[in-house]
């Protein structure tokens, strides 16, 4: 059964004070008058029988505080502004905490969508909004919130690569604040009845198990060497072709098929070699 907060009746605790006060004086009067009059002893007891039944109706509301009343099992309202208030002392009071919390998830061990064992895990800050459902829908609210992102953390992780070579491919750790904002809205979802709201929710922690922590170090540095090695022979590429076209425009030189070979050869071989290239001088041929 989902609950609807409403808020409970209430009178300004200091005016209650005042009349309480006052019911006191006159109890204490009626007490000395039962002396002379032994009915007026009935009144007396009754009397100070309320006040002192009345005096648990006095409640104060620190900030960001908030109080659920209860009238014999059945949910009469909540106080929720903070102040001096009297409400109706035969009524169950729980005090609930409306403050800002966090919560940091353990690093789980969870496979990444391509199967790779990945430890993650989250901060997510939330706060209690619903006091109704946060008390009566769910057994224990921060357990549900602790279990419930824990739950979302491993399911979202599921959903993605660690990385990926393409910058258009979610991946985990290439686009942290689209998974942060896929994480809290999954986490929002969850909450809904439990009265929480999910004000933010990050990635704290993120790697490779421990037991492929190195082969995938090692898979990541040889692709990074293919991708540098492609820019580099596209960059030569484009060099070598803009010097032929320049000498042929120049006239400096005429250079037949062969010879452009040749040269587009040497070229790429200077450009693209790992180590400093060793020129060769031709001197010419013994036999001319």
């Amino acid at each position: 059964m989902n609950h609807q907060e409403k808020r409970a009746h209430r009178i300004n605790g200091f005016i209650m004070l005042f009349l309480w006060l006052i019911l006191a004086v006159v109890d204490l009067v009626l007490i000395g008058a039962s002396f002379e009059i032994p009915a007026m002893f009935v009144v007396t007891i009754l009397l100070s029988i309320f006040l002192i039944i009345s005096l648990g109706g006095f409640i104060l509301i620190q900030p960001n505080q908030a109080r659920v009343l209860t009238f014999f099992g059945k949910y009469t309202g909540s106080v929720k502004e903070n102040g001096f208030f009297w409400v109706n002392p035969l009524a169950s009071k729980q005090n609930i905490s409306l403050k800002i919390h966090n919560f940091t998830s353990d690093k789980l061990k969870v496979n990444d969508l391509d199967g790779n064992p990945i430890l993650i895990g989250a901060v997510v800050v939330w706060r209690v909004v619903d006091t109704t459902k946060a008390l009566f829908d769910v057994d224990d609210y921060e357990h549900f919130v602790e279990l419930q992102s824990e739950t979302a953390i491993r399911t979202l992780a599921s959903r993605y690569p660690y990385d990926t070579q393409s910058h258009e491919e979610l991946s985990l750790r290439g686009m942290t604040e689209e998974i942060s904002d896929q994480l809290r809205q999954q986490l929002q979802e969850r909450m809904e009845q439990a009265g929480v709201e999910i004000i933010e929710s990050r990635i704290s922690h993120l790697a490779y198990a421990p037991e492929i922590a190195q082969a995938m170090l090692r898979r990541q540095q040889a692709q990074a060497v293919i991708v540098a090695r492609q820019k580099i022979v596209e960059g030569a590429m484009g060099m070598v072709e803009q010097a032929l076209q320049h000498l042929e425009k120049s006239g400096v030189v005429e250079l037949d098929e062969e010879r452009k070979a040749s040269m587009a050869n040497n070229l790429l071989v200077a450009l693209v070699s790992d180590g400093e290239a060793q020129p060769v001088i031709n001197t010419g041929s013994l036999y001319s």
